[in-house]
């Protein structure tokens, strides 16, 4: 699997046929909660906020829940939720990176939680800075590539964006994560529908994996997913064509 856009159209995947939407929702309310603490309620004005709040819109979440969420955070609506952000480090099957974002109100629950999946499913739970140099942080926005030419997506280097690469059916434009906002609107008053946007950790070197061990690091992390402290997985694994349509079939 060349590229972050295959491991996208895993989870896109599993989106679709994840009936916990509720499950869902409470994440995404977390993110925003959290990026309001952290940044303030005012979505022009904080990026964070705004990659969350625009993720939970294309998730279809209601606007109360999205408004809430913020109050939350901004301790407008009485009581601030308190959750902080942990990142673990691990490795799964064939000895893969894992960088696991999480958002608690208990950090030993969550670490105790995240230390069993691992175990359980043949990874391993490593040091704080074990994996991490591994993953380069950046924005990352996905269009459709048989829907635009890439001069439709020039706007975006105009204010920023890094780069504009493709990936089989997809472009993948990086920017710096403070940048992600401003590069999706730019495209988006273009009249651009973007697939994807967020800021995610790249990984600066894969390792290949087999069928075998691809089935067990998809179990693994599609357990690390269902936990809901656990906002985010990132991996470095590489999957060629072949192996991918069979995780997806």
């Amino acid at each position: 699997m060349a590229g972050h856009s295959k491991w996208a159209q895993i989870k896109r995947k599993k989106a679709v046929t994840d009936a916990k939407r509720g499950q869902q929702f409470t994440k995404l309310a977390r993110a925003i909660t959290v990026a309001a603490r952290e940044g303030g309620g005012d979505v022009d004005a904080n990026a964070v906020l705004a990659n969350a709040v625009q993720k939970a819109k294309a998730a279809s979440m209601p606007k109360e829940n999205i408004e809430r969420a913020i109050a939350k955070g901004t301790g407008s609506d009485g009581e601030a939720q308190q959750l902080e952000r942990v990142v673990y480090e691990g490795y799964g099957p064939g000895g893969v990176a894992l960088l696991i974002e999480a958002l608690t109100d208990n950090r030993n629950r969550t670490g105790s939680d995240v230390r069993y999946l691992l175990t359980k499913n043949g990874g391993s739970l490593g040091e704080p800075g074990s994996v991490a140099y591994l993953f380069n942080k950046q924005g990352l926005i996905t269009v459709d590539a048989n829907r635009y030419q890439e001069e439709q997506l020039m706007i975006a280097v105009d204010v920023g964006a890094l780069d504009i690469g493709t990936d089989e059916d997809l472009y993948e434009i990086t920017t710096q994560p403070g940048d992600l906002d401003r590069v999706r609107k730019a495209l988006e008053q273009e009249g651009v529908e973007i697939q994807d946007s967020e800021v995610a950790q790249q990984p600066s070197a894969k390792v290949s994996v087999e069928l075998k061990q691809a089935e067990k690091l998809m179990r693994l992390i599609n357990a690390l997913d269902d936990n809901d402290d656990v906002e985010a997985v990132h991996a470095n694994f590489d999957i060629d064509d072949e192996v991918l349509e069979r995780l997806n079939s």
